[in-house]
């Protein structure tokens, strides 16, 4: 069967580099670090206590307090990320099937903020279950697809995506293959985050996959640096519009970019450590072009996963190598050298970056690089380094992967 062609028409970003797209945009060219000292709550007996926190957000301009009540931060991120995608799409809503629209959302651990501060009051109280009525509509992962849902009238497809760090990505591969079989005409798609808590912090302070580089922590995050010691925890989201190349021409929207090309596959290896060879992630990749039905030596730009963390950045750096080889035409980086680690929320957020390379011919770099590792450079890749590349890009994949081995890689083209 013949399939639909798939487009973005429209998106929204709130990160740790600023609370829409553009400011993140313009944090990601001029090299910013979205790092500080944790503000949320009081780190000073936690190993780590800095993160990539979002910058003079305050949720009152968006929702009022009786909204506020029933919101957990992660939706709230989620609804205004939404709402910026939405804007920028122009869509008409007066003429839009709305049986045919729906929303995709992914989410690595949802309402974990929430959920926190709702257990907590029980076991320091005297034991009489006072839980907030909103305690289960506000952390389970799937509210943020309804709440959109609702928010635009929107009664097609309507799910959440789960896959550790690639949930939001998913969100977007999902997205894509229901518009390419006709089974929607637009899709919101995307994800959001908020673990910056004791729960979050700590949790991944356990396992040591934070950076504890407290003394120095706004170069902390250190994508392919040789002294990287692990990824900075961020917060955020990001959401796209996705529609059929057919619908979006009809109403004479503005095309960002298209997607040609999605992979998914699984290490099958370790919860939380990847393949060391990176097999998961080049058949991911591949997968990525085959169904793009382009060749490897085509792509222009790479958005790595790039968490800076020892194992995870050489096994990508592995599997980025073996699949295409010496093509030094091919520009990487790993944007949260600046963002920090957005968890469930960074395959959307990335998917943007890389959508904003193509539309602005320029690719971010990674920053905070100072010395070099002897294991990636003997695969002699090109990295791009701690200054943005004035580059025409046509072709830009992004990878996510998460924690249980999940891989995911897109292809976005420019039209």
């Amino acid at each position: 069967m013949a399939l639909n062609r798939v487009v973005v028409t429209g998106y929204g970003a709130l990160t740790p580099l600023g609370n829409t797209a553009n400011d993140f945009w313009h944090g990601l060219v001029n090299g910013v670090s979205g790092a500080n000292d944790i503000t949320y709550f009081d780190p000073a007996k936690f190993k780590t206590r800095f993160a990539c926190e979002l910058k003079n957000f305050d949720p009152t301009q968006y929702f009022d307090k009786k909204e506020l009540r029933k919101l957990d931060p992660f939706v709230l991120y989620g609804l205004v990320s939404a709402n910026e995608a939405v804007k920028h799409s122009k869509l008409q809503f007066d003429k839009l099937n709305k049986d045919r629209c729906g929303v995709i959302w992914g989410s690595g651990i949802g309402g974990v903020d929430t959920l926190t501060s709702e257990v907590y009051d029980f076991v320091t109280g005297d034991g009489t279950p006072r839980f907030s009525p909103y305690l289960i509509t506000k952390m389970i992962i799937d509210i943020v697809a309804g709440q959109i849902a609702i928010k635009y009238d929107f009664k097609g497809i309507n799910y959440a995506t789960v896959a550790a760090c690639a949930s939001s990505a998913v969100a977007i591969i999902d997205a894509y293959h229901n518009i390419q079989l006709g089974k929607a005409d637009v899709i919101i798609a995307g994800g959001s985050e908020a673990p910056i808590n004791p729960v979050g912090v700590g949790g991944f302070n356990s396992i040591t996959a934070l950076s504890t580089r407290n003394d120095d922590f706004v170069t902390a995050s250190r994508p392919f640096d040789k002294d990287r010691d692990g990824f900075v925890i961020g917060e955020g989201a990001g959401a796209l519009i996705l529609e059929s190349y057919d619908h979006a021409i009809k109403r004479k929207a503005t095309i960002y970019a298209e997607i040609v090309g999605s992979g998914i596959s699984c290490d099958a290896s370790h919860i939380t450590a990847p393949d060391p060879e990176g097999n998961g992630a080049f058949k991911a990749m591949q997968s990525a072009l085959n169904d793009a039905k382009i060749k490897a030596d085509e792509i222009d730009y790479i958005n790595a996963h790039g968490t800076s963390t020892p194992l995870g950045d050489i096994a990508e750096l592995y599997a980025i190598k073996k699949l295409f080889k010496d093509n030094q035409r091919l520009a990487i980086s790993s944007t949260k050298s600046m963002t920090g680690h957005l968890l469930g929320a960074a395959g959307a957020v990335e998917a943007i970056a890389s959508i904003m390379s193509i539309q602005h011919s320029c690719m971010p770099a990674t920053i905070n690089h100072f010395t070099d590792d002897p294991a990636i450079e003997e695969l002699n890749l090109n990295i791009i380094y701690n200054k943005a590349k004035k580059r025409k890009t046509n072709l830009a994949m992004t990878n996510a992967f998460g924690f249980g081995g999940h891989n995911t890689s897109i292809i976005f083209k420019k039209i």
